[in-house]
């Protein structure tokens, strides 16, 4: 009997450490929400906003294959407006220098939206390798937003600096939107939402990973938030103001994630 549980034990810890190890990170799902933005006007309802982040290539599972797979599952959500949000590259010892910036914006300049395309950086991303990140994914066409706002359509879409490595500046960004406009705002780290005023409709965010490791009490280890859990992951509404934080397709520190599969997010927009 002693020898059948000690063999029971070790097929049980073989199959966890395949699970969070190998299948999940290795697994990406479409995850969908319907947001209702206060005051989100009419004329836009049902837009359907695509968002990726946190690929952290070079870094465990995520190769340019990978980017590839995610920006073909994304593109087939046929979304109208695209948001990336920020670490593109790990800058971690195991990821620093495995990935090159412009094979990966080469990649996600296949994404396609009607309206535009829009991206933050992240803390890993300057750490990687400085602004090279961003220049690559401008010379690839898509737009980066750098406390900085552009249109797509009657739709702002602002995006400000990681609080991590760089200054966020809300109000310089905001300062030439006009104040009855319909405003998404990205950033790379929910911790910044607490700062954000309520005339932005939307905040965008990515950088916790859900934890990566979904377990309570565990999680906290690996979630890289100043305020805990929370903005571990999803829809978050504080004070009328909304917030969706991505749980992100890659991985930081160790290549696992438990109970939190990479997801690519198409969030449906109503007035």
């Amino acid at each position: 009997m002693k020898h059948r549980a000690v063999l029971g034990a070790g097929a049980a810890a073989a199959a966890a450490a395949w699970w969070t190890a190998w299948y999940e990170p290795r697994r990406l799902v479409v995850t969908e929400h319907t947001l209702h933005p206060p005051g989100w006007p009419q004329s836009l309802d049902g837009l359907r906003v695509g968002a990726m982040s946190d690929l952290h290539a070079g870094l465990g599972h995520t190769n340019p294959a990978r980017v590839r797979e995610a920006v073909a599952l994304l593109n087939a959500q046929r979304p109208d407006l695209i948001c990336l949000l920020g670490d593109y590259l790990d800058s971690t010892h195991f990821g620093k220098g495995k990935a090159d910036p412009g094979e990966i914006a080469a990649e996600l300049a296949q994404l396609h939206a009607p309206l535009g395309r829009f991206a933050v950086l992240g803390n890993h991303d300057w750490r990687a390798v400085g602004a090279a990140m961003g220049d690559a994914l401008r010379e690839a066409g898509l737009t980066v937003l750098e406390n900085d706002v552009a249109q797509a359509g009657e739709l702002w879409v602002a995006g400000v600096a990681d609080m991590r490595t760089r200054v966020p500046d809300i109000p310089k960004t905001l300062d030439s939107v006009p104040e009855d406009a319909p405003v998404l705002l990205l950033a790379h780290d929910p911790d910044l939402f607490p700062q954000v005023p309520a005339r932005v409709a939307l905040t965008l965010a990515g950088h916790t990973h859900g934890g990566q490791v979904d377990v309570p009490v565990l999680r906290l280890v690996f979630v890289p938030s100043g305020h805990g859990e929370r903005y571990l992951g999803g829809h978050v509404e504080e004070d009328g103001r909304q917030l969706f934080v991505s749980t992100g397709v890659g991985t930081a520190g160790l290549p696992i994630r438990f109970r939190r599969p990479p997801e690519v997010v198409i969030l449906t927009l109503r007035s």
